[in-house]
């Protein structure tokens, strides 16, 4: 049992720990003993507040889009759904999760075991992620900062795979680059050779450094 004070309902705290084991090991792998005893309590109690894992999993998932659905309020505004500025590098899923998970959050693993899931809370929030993906671009588009492209799903689709591809490759992208490409340090190195490839393509140098001659 927790020696430690904390002001998480009994509930609340299986819940926690049940979202840092699935985003370590995934659902399938973790037993019901094995969160009553990363939350403090037995296992009678998880079963008494959830019924059973498939339950549990079910309050994780639903807590989990409940946040994810916040800060992805943040891309929105008076001036529409913002994936991605392109002069600032702003308003990029990244972008956010750099600024409000703390270095340790599980959300962003979990997050990649979810959007791979075959399960409605899956499908859900990539839905909601497409959809201020289009979203996005058609403001860019009315602002005069980027064309909608012949096929406008498509394109909204390319932004958003790429986005998301940070956080789905985020642990070999660490390796290879060799900083944590969702930290702030990794954010700052990410960022202008993105902005550089959508403003310009693979031709195109980072501001302050001349472009290459053709």
């Amino acid at each position: 049992m927790r020696s430690a004070p904390d002001d998480r309902t009994a509930r609340a705290m299986i819940r926690d720990e049940a979202l840092r084991l699935f985003a370590a090991s995934g659902p399938e792998s973790v037993t019901v003993r094995q969160i009553a005893e990363a939350a403090g309590v037995s296992a009678g109690l998880v079963a008494h507040h959830f019924g059973s894992k498939d339950g549990l999993r079910e309050e994780v998932d639903a807590y989990v889009l409940a946040v994810f659905d916040a800060m992805l309020g943040e891309l929105t505004g008076e001036g529409g759904a913002r994936l991605l500025d392109p002069e600032t590098g702003t308003g990029s899923l990244s972008e956010a999760f750099a600024r409000h998970l703390p270095a340790d959050s599980p959300l962003p693993s979990y997050l990649r075991r979810l959007l791979l899931s075959d399960t409605d809370a899956g499908r859900l929030l990539f839905q909601r992620l497409f959809e201020i993906s289009r979203a996005a671009l058609e403001g860019l588009a009315a602002a005069g900062l980027a064309a909608p492209g012949r096929e406008p799903a498509v394109r909204a689709a390319f932004l958003l795979t790429n986005d998301l591809a940070v956080f789905l490759l985020r642990d070999r992208l660490a390796e290879v680059l060799g900083a944590d490409p969702l930290s702030p340090g990794g954010m700052a190195r990410w960022a202008p050779e993105m902005l550089s490839i959508y403003a310009g393509g693979l031709n195109a140098s980072p501001q302050g450094e001349a472009s290459p001659k053709g």
